[in-house]
């Protein structure tokens, strides 16, 4: 089969290493790729924005399949164009993604369907917005309601942080279109994990459970990010809680967007905490989370080719996962998520075979790699216990540290180890 990924970041190479395991792949499209794709797959310079273009690519090409990887082009209706083309693919249509594309509109459906989320307030009016928050007082959250690139969302410990996050938003477009309006919730407490599914209608195969680690430094603190880390599965969820998560969120999920009219097909990613009265929603995407994709993926044991061909014709693709942990830590630019230089040469690494990498912005320089993006690539590893995954990834990531223009966290992953040894 000859296929094609569109997307140019961690999320999509990860995708693109674990198709390129399958004896069906032919040929692998990268769309419009990074430097680090080049291994697997052949880059093709069209924009993720280029509907027409990407079209008659596909059907100049004959490509068999094409996943959509970036949230943008499935909210602006790539999926749609790609079908009414006649042409395979795997993505959720334009009208299913909006539950990733606004946060009201995914607490709408939540409210509306009793699917476990905090309470909640949306408003386009600043003042309304900081009566609200006065209100309810602090701590509390603050969202913009659409996409922001996974930096949206402020967590104010006072109300006037909030007030402040509220008045960024809608007076000053701090997000410009994305945060017109603005999502208002109570502050949960809890431990935070990723649980994503493949899904067709009403049909849900659920993945294992991942850990993001979205603040910038080490012990949380900093700004939001798109992700600086992440580790799968989960080790210390309370017993039951996955099968709760998938039972009274995932499937009356998948279940309203059909009762709704959007039936959903594609990756449904649910970003959850667990909370003393179990699982509840902080989140929805339409597609792979990243990072949670580089460390969720590779312990598939599955075809994945033929996990996309089952869902798409609905058949249960019949999941089945290598047992032990996956962690994987992200090298990023200084100064992101703010502002930070391009084209900044990596060091030399060596190959490990117990270490993988993937690349999310890197491009080539001659035969050297420079940085093309705020977060540059994802170290990762496998192994029979998080610890020593960790330790690999660690000892690999050494040839940054004497290096200025890239940082990355040191702590991914230690709380649930520590977790896990008083368990243990």
């Amino acid at each position: 089969m000859k296929l094609m990924v569109i997307g140019r970041g961690g999320r999509e190479h990860s995708l693109i290493q674990t198709l390129a395991k399958s004896s069906q792949a032919e040929k692998i499209y990268a769309v419009p790729g990074n430097a680090g794709m080049e291994e697997e797959a052949v880059r093709v310079p069209i924009e993720e924005t280029d509907h027409e273009q990407l079209v008659a690519f596909a059907k100049e090409n004959d490509i068999d399949l094409t996943i959509i990887g970036p949230e943008n082009p499935l909210l602006d209706g790539l999926s749609d164009a790609f079908q009414s083309a006649g042409l395979k693919v795997f993505g959720p249509s334009k009208k299913a993604a909006l539950i990733e594309g606004s946060k009201h509109f995914a607490k709408q459906i939540m409210q509306k369907y009793q699917i476990p989320t905090a309470d909640y307030a949306a408003f386009t009016d600043a003042e309304k917005a900081k009566q609200y928050i006065q209100e309810k007082g602090a701590p509390i959250v603050v969202k913009a309601d659409g996409l922001a690139a996974g930096k949206g969302v402020v967590v104010a410990e006072t109300a006037e942080q909030a007030m402040e996050a509220a008045e960024d938003m809608l007076i000053n477009g701090q997000f410009g279109s994305a945060s017109k309006e603005i999502v208002v919730e109570e502050f949960l407490e809890g431990e935070e994990f990723s649980l994503m599914a493949f899904v067709n209608g009403s049909a849900v195969y659920p993945m294992v459970s991942a850990k993001d680690h979205k603040r910038a430094f080490e012990g949380d603190k900093g700004p939001n990010t798109g992700g600086m880390g992440a580790f799968a599965p989960v080790p210390d969820l309370p017993e039951g809680s996955y099968q709760t998560a998938v039972e009274s969120i995932l499937q009356p999920t998948a279940d309203a967007m059909v009762k709704e009219g959007r039936p959903f097909t594609g990756i449904l990613y649910a970003g959850l905490i667990q909370t003393d009265l179990g699982p509840k929603v902080i989140e929805f995407n339409a597609r792979f989370g990243d990072p949670e994709t580089q460390v969720v993926l590779p312990l598939l044991s599955n075809d994945l080719v033929q996990v996309f061909l089952d869902v798409l014709d609905g058949k249960n693709p019949e999941l089945t996962w290598e047992k032990g942990f996956c962690a994987g830590v992200v090298v990023a630019s200084n100064g992101y998520p703010g502002g930070y230089e391009k084209g900044r040469p990596l060091p030399v690494w060596k190959k490990q075979t117990q270490v993988f990498t993937v690349h999310a912005g890197t491009e080539k320089k001659e035969d050297s790699y420079i940085s093309s993006g705020g977060r540059v690539l994802l170290s990762g590893a496998k192994a029979a216990e998080l610890s020593q995954a960790l330790d690999d990834v660690y000892d690999h990531l050494q040839v940054f540290d004497s290096n200025k223009d890239f940082f990355y966290r040191r702590d991914i992953g230690l709380s649930a180890i520590s977790s896990r040894s008083r368990q243990s």
